[in-house]
């Protein structure tokens, strides 16, 4: 390729402005200098936070990003960027390759996904194919029309007529609401829609996952810090309570957050005044507060895991959002919905669905709801090789009977145990199905089989139990 007398090279179909994000400074500046020679204009960042403050600023075409860095995950900040509707192409880039990252960075929109070490064509290449694929397939393709349905607010139970209705009368109002739902429903995309149908939908929607940072690195998150604060603050830092200014901000899993941090939330939520780490100089913002969380907030009060005060302050209006088991009407809509998405994104056409399988995944129990049926439909589409998707196709995939089964009690999620216990229990149960098969094992739970062996380390199994549990 021929550089112009002024050193930069005129834009094509497939160059553009591209950012790249990764902590680690060699591979950002390599991947930095193989773009530029391609004809792009190429930005670096070394964190999801700084990457989220530049797009804010600056349009892009493509972000190139890798999946393992401290703070936000390559993974959370493909989230963000979708929450917060950025144009932009995303392609991630990951030393650690598995079937549910890959799936769960495309269930956030990114355009591909591509493993450490890979060739300066394969990343050329596929840098320019997402560029392409944006300016054909996607143009504006996060502008919404006025008064037009909420995204992904797809089905017409009553469940989500009911919950259409509470956000239709919360929305105008500027009280803080606490979202309320079991993992997977969806209560993020309420969040989205509860602003978009808000005054403030001109503004940020601005949000942070509560249970990833540490207690002190969620103070700098909420609320910014300064120069010399602690050890590793080299450079002042916006907070996302200031980010949010005008707009909106969510705490999603709320419950997560340190006691000690709870008493300056609170005052954040009473008076809208904060201060950074390491300053004095108090500041006022203007934003709306909404809470997410799948737990019990209530008995989190009574066993002094959450102030009774922050309690009240957040729960002025609760929205609760259905589990999937509750609006099965609702299924083969949505499956239609995460076809056609998948097929755009793929440059393909739709997958369908036989009746057979419709009938499976109406009567699956789906305990990882809404999430769980797009990670189903989006592994389907990709691996799809032309016809209608069969029950076959899908049963392999689905959960265990024996792991997804009501309670004898009649409950269908088992209460009182972490996140941690549930995992174990239904990797455990999918193990014990397959008989000790550690293949059939992962690929019905959607992990690699790398993934499930250091799980299974973690739990005691140890390397002499090979006659229990085959590799």
């Amino acid at each position: 390729m021929k550089t112009p007398p002024n050193g930069r090279t005129p834009p094509t179909e497939t160059t553009g402005r591209v950012l790249v994000v990764d902590d680690h400074a060699p591979a950002r500046e390599s991947m930095a200098v193989v773009l530029r020679e391609a004809g792009h204009e190429v930005t670096c960042c070394s964190s999801g936070a700084e990457a989220l403050a530049s797009l804010a600023e600056t349009a892009v075409d493509c972000v190139v990003t890798d999946l393992r860095m401290p703070g936000m995950s390559g993974l959370e900040f493909i989230a963000q960027i979708e929450q917060r509707r950025l144009p932009v192409q995303v392609v991630m880039v990951t030393a650690h390759a598995s079937v549910a990252s890959a799936v769960e960075a495309m269930r956030h929109g990114a355009f591909d996904y591509i493993e450490k070490p890979f060739d300066v064509e394969q990343l050329e290449r596929l840098v320019g194919q997402a560029i392409r694929h944006g300016r054909v397939f996607a143009p504006g393709r996060h502008a919404r029309q006025p008064g037009a349905e909420p995204p992904l607010m797809v089905g017409g139970s009553p469940a989500m007529q009911a919950l259409r209705e509470r956000i239709a009368r919360v929305a105008p109002t500027p009280e803080t609401v606490l979202i309320l739902g079991e993992s997977g429903t969806g209560k993020e995309l309420v969040a989205r829609a509860v602003h978009d149908e808000s005054p403030r939908a001109a503004g940020p929607l601005v949000s942070l996952n509560c249970p990833v940072l540490s207690a002190q690195l969620m103070e700098s998150e909420l609320f910014g810090h300064e120069r010399g604060a602690f050890t590793g603050a080299e450079a002042p830092r916006t907070g996302r309570f200031e980010m949010a200014h005008g707009g909106t901000i969510l705490l999603d899993e709320v419950t997560e957050i340190d006691l000690n941090l709870q008493a300056k939330l609170l005052r954040v939520l009473q008076e809208r005044a904060f201060e950074r780490v390491g300053s004095s100089r108090t500041q006022h913002v203007d934003v709306r507060v909404l809470a997410s969380t799948n737990r019990a907030l209530d008995r989190a009060v009574r066993e002094g895991r959450f102030r009774e005060d922050l309690y009240f302050r957040l729960a002025v209006v609760p929205i609760h959002v259905p589990p999937l088991r509750d609006r099965r009407d609702d299924i083969p809509a949505l499956c239609e919905h995460f076809f056609a998405r998948c097929a755009q994104r793929l440059g393909r056409e739709p997958c369908a669905l036989e009746p057979a399988a419709v009938d499976l995944l109406t009567h699956h129990h789906w305990p990882g709801n809404v999430r769980e049926l797009e990670n189903i439909a989006t592994r389907a589409s990709v691996l799809n090789q032309g016809g209608p998707v069969t029950a076959d196709e899908l049963r392999r995939w689905l959960m265990a009977d024996a792991a997804g089964a009501p309670n004898q009690d009649g409950s269908d999620v088992p209460v009182g145990l972490s996140l941690q216990e549930m995992e174990q229990k239904l990797i455990e149960a999918t193990l014990q199905h397959f008989d000790g098969h550690r293949q059939r094992t992962a690929r019905a739970l959607g992990i690699g089989v790398r993934t499930l062996s250091g799980k299974l380390r973690q739990y005691g199994y140890a390397p002499r139990e090979k006659e229990k549990v085959r590799a």
